[in-house]
């Protein structure tokens, strides 16, 4: 099976049309659409992709109840075993790598380099998780009493409604997916719903490596509906925890609403990524992390950079280079090994971020291409006229301050600031002052520079000498303040997440032994002292 393959029926390219993407719930396609229909379109080329048939909340609420029933099921299959599923699920998206980094970028746009970046991620969770099977360990305890053990035990959740969004529609979802399946959970996830033929092929692919029917269920929907499903299903006490990946605001929401259940959603937000250039920092290094920190993917991630923060003595000759640098990137067909970035992910996407240059200021000066917004043939960046694609010009504000809105505002797009530094406190006060702490970098070849932004720095994540994207399967990935609420994902530490801890103690000694109460004491002589 290839993702080519998946569903193709009746698709046939030379009539333009597309093929529709249900809710997949206790392991079948629907071919409802309750909740209307919403067309992908590949943001390079203009043309469809795929027709999302979009559930109702009810339909949200339904796989729920189907996920409730598959739970507990999938949690006595041995953890070892779960983790052979994980690994067949690896092998078979590795066996897929080209066709789904391909569909990414016809979809979302995304340069196919960062396609195939982003699916080797899925491969690389994959194969983490698979040996975590046989590594779901508890404690073995020794008791204050004689004749008495005490254990502890890793024991899931139970069902999982996890909501992604789709400027990382594989790799991210994996973070949530993959170990909360291993875990022993039923998963509902919720992708983006303007990305329903990835979600068509990502749940294929998991799906054809051994998953039972119900442990895994996809629902295509709008966030309101969502919001009002996942609340539904909330008050019936079918969902055991949230996994939220998505803007600070909608977070907030989805924090309120699982306040009210007394559950701990796993909540990845937004961004607002320093990097922090010092004096003795290698300066076409730092230029080079920019660039693809700040106009990777068209600035479309939570970890691309908001402010480059450069110390005053290096400033000028680090915007230059930096102005340069973009200039000379390729922007164009995301199809394209040497383009910088591709299109935006629709015109959505695009409308929002031309709301945020908006945020420019008098004091401010652009750098980076010869025009702003949009590029069109009347608004064209050297010979490149973006048509029919739906392209941003990369813009590079220099000046930015403290008090400027677009200092502390998340832009999601191809946009990065500039602002100055004279003390390494300043610098350090500029990368906090946001509120948010997803990521931050220092460029620098002092090692005492490097620890204390380190100390100092608010971010769940920090880079030296090395960009503000870029997570790897075996690191916690996570945010603070606004840029999440202290979750973690990745790594062992996502395993909290995902199981809950459950102690045991078991008391062989035939008589009721009272713990604090029947405690032994052996004799001591406090008052001794050496002469």
């Amino acid at each position: 099976m290839t993702v080519a393959g998946v569903r193709e029926e009746g698709h046939d390219p030379a009539m333009g049309t597309t093929r529709e993407v249900g809710a997949y719930i206790g392991g079948k396609w629907r071919d409802d659409a309750a909740g209307g229909r919403l067309t992908s379109i590949d943001p390079a080329r203009d043309t469809p992709v795929a027709t999302a048939l979009l559930a109702d909340a009810g339909g949200f609420v339904e796989a729920c109840h189907v996920a409730r029933e598959a739970q507990r099921a999938w949690a006595a299959v041995p953890a070892p075993v779960r983790g052979r599923v994980v690994e067949q699920i690896g092998r078979l998206v590795e066996a897929n790598k080209d066709e789904l980094a391909a569909l990414v970028t016809r979809e979302i746009g995304k340069p196919i380099a960062e396609s195939r970046g982003e699916v080797q991620e899925v491969i690389d969770t994959c194969a983490f998780f698979a040996g975590e099977g046989r590594r779901l360990y508890g404690q073995t305890v020794p008791s204050e009493m004689p004749d008495k053990q005490l254990f502890t035990f890793r024991v899931p959740v139970g069902v999982a409604a996890i909501v992604t969004a789709g400027n990382f529609p594989v790799a991210v979802p994996s973070w949530y997916l993959v170990p909360a399946l291993l875990c022993g959970n039923a998963v509902v996830w919720k992708p983006a719903e303007y990305t329903p033929a990835i979600a068509e092929a990502f749940t294929e692919l998991f799906a054809r490596g051994g998953l039972p029917a119900g442990v895994l269920n996809t629902v295509l929907a709008d966030g309101r509906t969502t919001f009002d499903g996942l609340s539904a299903a909330l008050d019936a006490g079918l969902v055991d925890k949230i996994g939220f990946t998505g803007s600070s605001a909608v977070g907030v929401r989805i924090g309120e609403l699982a306040g009210r259940h007394l559950q701990n959603p796993c909540l990845e937000l937004g961004g607002k990524n320093p990097l922090v250039v010092m004096p003795d920092a290698d300066l076409d290094l730092a230029v080079e992390g920019a660039l693809f920190s700040g106009f990777g993917t068209a600035g479309q991630r939570c970890t691309s950079l908001g402010t480059v923060i450069v110390h005053a003595s290096v400033h000028d000759e680090f915007l230059r280079r930096f102005d340069a640098a973009v200039r000379d990137a390729a922007i164009g067909d995301p199809t394209r090994s040497d383009v910088l970035y591709g299109p935006m992910i629709s015109a959505r996407f695009l409308a929002n971020f031309e709301k945020h240059l908006d945020l420019v200021r008098p004091h401010h000066t652009l750098h980076g291409s010869t025009g702003t917004g949009r590029i069109t043939p009347a608004n064209p960046r050297g010979d490149f006229t973006g048509e029919p694609g739906i392209y941003a010009h990369p813009t590079i504000v220099d000046g930015v301050v403290a008090d400027d809105a677009l200092y502390r505002t998340e832009t999601f797009g191809p946009i990065v600031g500039v602002a100055t530094f004279e003390t390494f406190d300043e610098a350090t006060a500029l990368a906090n002052g946001h509120g948010y702490g997803l990521s931050a970098a220092i460029y620098t070849s002092t090692p005492v520079h490097a620890f204390r932004f380190r100390e100092r720095a608010s971010a769940g994540m920090v880079s030296v000498n090395n960009s503000t994207s870029g997570a790897e399967a075996h690191l916690p990935f996570g945010g603070n303040g606004r840029s999440g609420n202290g979750s973690r994902q990745s790594g062992i530490w996502v395993l909290d997440q995902f199981t809950r801890w459950q102690s045991m103690n078991w008391d062989y000694a035939g008589k009721l032994q009272k713990a604090q109460m029947d405690t032994a004491e052996l004799p001591a002589d406090p008052a001794y002292r050496l002469s």
